[in-house]
Formats: C-alpha cells, structure tokens, sequence
C-alpha cells in the first residue's frame, strides 16, 4: 500500500461521515474538524500533518492480509481514528491539557462545554462511518458482529481511562495494574484495528482471533516503548524535553518498576509527591531508576510483548494472492520495527 495515498484516502472517507451541515451549526462541525487538523482556529480551511494513522492502517492491512477486498475496510478505517480522535478530546478536558499536535486544544479555544459536546459528536459520527460498511458491500452479520466489537472496544477505552484518572499521582499501584490500565487505554484499539480488519475481510474466527491478540501485544510492547523514550528518549529525535515524563511526575512502567525495586525508592516517591520538579531532581530520579535497572526491565517487558505479537501474527491464515502476502509483510514490518525505535 502507498501510505500517502492510503493517508488520503482514510481521511476522506472520514469526512464523507460528516453530514451536510446548516449555516446555524456549521461551526459544530468546524470545531470538529479543527481538531482534526482540517481547518485553522478560525475554522478556514487548513491542512495539519495527520500523523501515521497507525490504526485505521493496520485494519486496512489485515484486511488484506487475509485475502479480504480493501476498499471494503475503508468505513472501518475511518470510524477507528474517528473514535480515537473522539477520545483524544475528551481526554484534553480530563487532563486539563492546552495543546494537541501543536495547536491549542478544543475545549481551551472554545471552552469546556463546546469541548464536551464536540467530543459527543464525533463519538456518533465514528458510527456513522462505521455504517457504511453496509454501502461498501459488507454482509450484514458481519456489520452486526463488528460493530458489538467495535463497542465493547469503546467501553473498554473508558474502563482505561477511569483507571488511568484513578491511578493519577497513586505511588502504591503495582505492574499488573499499571498493565491494566494500558491494555485498556491504548492496547485495545489497536487489538480492534487488527481483528476488526480481519473480519471485514472474512477471515477464519481463528485468524481473527489471533490478529486481536497480535494487536492487543502490539499495543502493550508499543505504550511500555513510549514509556521508556519519555524518560530517556533523545529529545533531538522526540521533539521532547529531556526526560519529559519525569517533570510531569508521570507514572509508567520504569517508575512503578524503581518505586518497588531501588533501595532509595524514597527519593523517587518524594520527587513525585512534590507540586514542582526541577533538574536536579531529574537528575536523582534518573540515578535511582539506573541503579534499580527498570530501563533494562522495562525493555525486557517490552520484548516479552513483542515477541508474544509476533507468536500470534505467525498463526494468521494469509491469503494466497500477491496482494495478501505484502499487505501481511507490512504488518511484519510495523511489529519489527516497533522495538528499538528512537521516536
């Protein structure tokens, strides 16, 4: 697949989701479409870099990879990074957060009721577009079963994100909770991406199965990755500051790996009870997670995941056609690449 064009493509058939709208509600749909990077803040038309779309491509790559016709995947690959972008505002206002890509956030430019109703709107619109599965010549029972998926999913990010509020500024929190909260929050939808794309391209429950499961380790392997490049990721390479997660007194895996393993986990804990962070405070966080070994562990965590995705992927039915089997060397690629990498 050209992932350009790929790109393009998602994004229009996201925007054939959006109702024609009146003069009366058009700024509605501006907001909405600001957030995605559509229009400029004073909602003219405007074009922002939408990123990977990492998981409406997975599903349109599963798609394929099981021998399924891509074009039909389409409304499911707009409806997933509808549904995540839906996420991503409504989590801006949870997390009192002013920017998004580099823009100010929704709620912060229109304020928190706009920003609620906004979020509301593209919730429903994500399901619009998953409806057109129906126009793209989907059967019914399979519409059906995955839109049951599709919702369990939404749920499912919920529950994530109760936990991820729940667990905020809790230094007690063990690994399997904080795993918890990261197969719920994160991992989930890129399982969905995988299994539902299987789905659509009428794969064996078995295939689907296991592209769930290779999606749900993915997702585990990648957010634990994110962890480790926040702590100490080459801020020339993220684009972030030097160990930014330990300035926001973020609690991932590392940290919650020192607070039960350093033999001065107390400095750690006092770091992160403090309103402020300041450097040399880094600098000592930094000296009790060296010493504690939870880079190292972290990344041994990362590669059990990885190589449990892996497990699952190898168990797919690929399809016979040329289409198939490159449509499933890329998802070999996305896992492959997914370790060691710098941003």
């Amino acid at each position: 697949m050209n992932t350009p064009d790929i790109r393009a493509t998602i994004q229009k058939e996201m925007q054939a989701a959006f109702p024609a709208a009146e003069a009366r509600v058009e700024t509605f749909y501006g907001m909405m479409e600001y957030h995605l990077g559509w229009r400029d803040v004073d909602l003219r038309p405007a074009h922002s870099d939408p990123g990977k779309l990492l998981r409406p491509q997975l599903a349109l790559l599963a798609c394929a990879a099981v021998g399924g016709t891509v074009a039909q995947a389409f409304p499911l690959a707009a409806a997933l990074q509808l549904i995540h972008d839906f996420s991503l505002i409504h989590d801006d206002i949870e997390d009192d957060s002013d920017t998004r890509r580099g823009r100010v956030t929704v709620w912060k430019q229109w304020g928190l009721a706009h920003g609620i109703n906004t979020g509301d709107g593209m919730f429903v619109i994500a399901h619009l577009a998953l409806l057109r599965l129906l126009e793209a010549g989907v059967p019914a029972e399979v519409i059906l079963a995955v839109v049951k998926r599709f919702e369990e999913t939404i749920l499912t990010i919920c529950e994530g994100q109760y936990l991820d509020l729940s667990f905020e500024g809790n230094l007690t929190i063990d690994e399997a909770d904080y795993l918890a909260m990261i197969g719920r929050k994160t991992a989930v939808l890129i399982s969905s991406a995988a299994g539902l794309g299987a789905m659509v391209g009428g794969a064996d429950p078995e295939s689907c199965r296991d592209l769930f499961d290779f999606g749900l380790n993915v997702g585990l392997a990648f957010q634990i990755e994110d962890d480790r490049l926040g702590i100490w990721g080459d801020p020339a390479v993220t684009g972030k500051p030097r160990a930014a997660d330990i300035y926001r007194r973020k609690v991932s895996l590392p940290i919650v790996h020192a607070l039960r393993h350093a033999d001065n986990c107390d400095d750690l804990a006092r770091i992160y009870q403090q309103a402020q962070v300041s450097d040399d405070d880094v600098t000592c966080a930094l000296a009790v997670l060296e010493a504690a070994g939870s880079r190292d562990y972290s990344g041994k965590v990362a590669a059990r995941y990885h190589t449990e995705a892996l497990q699952s992927l190898g168990r797919v039915r690929v399809g016979a056609a040329p289409e198939a089997q490159a449509a499933f060397a890329q998802i070999q690629a996305i896992a492959e690449n997914l370790l060691g990498r710098q941003a």
